[in-house]
Formats: structure tokens, sequence, C-alpha cells
């Protein structure tokens, strides 16, 4: 029996409960949970718990949080980030990297966030990502979440914006990058994540 703190880099296209699985069966530990869920498409710093130390799971869960996010300009879909189904594709090539600096400091703070449909909030019963596979959208009320730091990286060769972002719980990057398109006039969605530290956890405590 295992009991304690492992801090996984977690790979794309795994879900942050496959990685749970996946070390549930290899420690033979049943007792095991996460600190903060990573969509399938993001990587980085997940804390993984087990035995008694699964108790400490939901401190962990409301610590701040650090992400490289990687915006796109001009593309516009029902997730919020690049897997989704294309909504709107607008031309973005006369907004400049000066522009996108500009947009940012208004996103600092505490504020009022909308969830996306493609979340696991729960209303009445039922999680968002289920009502909109059946392409249903409901109402969502805004939560108050807090970005603590809000930066631009570099421009990339491909013309993305690449962002550091520290934020509380509860704060979506794919929300905050569809935002920061709006803001800018030319939609925007996420093309990458990468969550650098976790509750004080950085990559280079992290194993793969």
């Amino acid at each position: 029996m295992a009991s304690g703190i492992l801090i996984v880099d977690k790979p794309e296209d795994w879900t942050s409960q496959d990685v749970v699985a996946k070390l549930r069966g290899a420690l033979h530990e049943r007792r095991a949970g996460h600190g903060g869920t990573l969509d399938p498409m993001a990587t980085g710093v997940l804390p993984v718990f087990f035995g008694r130390a699964t108790r400490a799971v939901e401190f962990f869960e409301h610590a701040e949080k650090t992400y490289e996010a990687v915006l796109r300009l001009g593309l516009v879909t029902d997730t919020q980030d690049i897997t989704g189904r294309v909504l709107e594709q607008r031309d973005a090539a006369s907004v400049t990297e000066a522009d996108v600096r500009a947009a940012l400091p208004r996103f600092l703070g505490p504020q009022k966030q909308v969830p996306p449909m493609y979340s696991a909030i729960k209303i009445g019963g039922k999680k968002l990502y289920e009502l909109a596979r059946q392409g249903k959208e409901v109402e969502r009320r805004p939560r108050p979440v807090t970005i603590h730091a809000l930066e631009l990286v570099e421009q990339t060769a491909s013309g993305d914006y690449v962002l550091r972002v520290r934020c509380s719980k509860g704060t979506y990057v794919r929300t905050l990058c569809h935002d920061i398109g709006q803001a800018l006039g030319c939609g925007g969605c996420m093309a990458a994540l990468r969550r650098t530290m976790a509750a004080g956890f950085t990559l280079s405590d992290a194993v793969t």
C-alpha cells in the first residue's frame, strides 16, 4: 500500500482520471485522487494523492496554479479550444503584438467568468458537456475567479501568442483566451495549455 503525493507531468490525450487509474494499479492503492483536473489536450503538473494523503486533496484544489497557454486569434470554437467545432473564422492579421499586450491588463484581478458549456460543472444534475454534446446550451452563472498575473511571453513563428497565467481555482484558461479574442474584436481560442505550477509544485518536481 502507498501513501503520499506524486507529482506527475501529465501527457497530452490522457484525462486526469486516466493518470490516477494507471497509478492506482501500478502502486496497488485503491485510495487515490488528483489535485485539479487538466483537460485531455493539456499537459503539465498534476499532483496525485495516495492512501492517507488523499485527505489533503481538497486543500490543493483551492491553491493557485500557473499555466502557459497558446492563444490563437481569428478562430472561435464551441469548446473554446482547437479541439472543438469551428463556429467562426475571422482575419486577425491587423491585430499586433502591442494590441495583445494592451488588452491583457483588463483581465487582471478579481472578476466574474462565465464557464464554458464544455465543462464538468453540473446544472440540474447534468454535466454541462453532456448537454453540449446534445446540442443544448443553457444559461450559466458567472463565477468569481482571480487572475493574479497575466503576461505575454512571446509571439510564435506561426502567429500564435504564448501567455503566462497565474490564477485562482475555478479559472478556465480557454475561456480567458476566448474572452481576450473577443476583446480584440477578432475572436480567439486556446491552441495549447501546459500547467507549470500547482500549489507550489512545479515541473521540476514532476515525473512522466
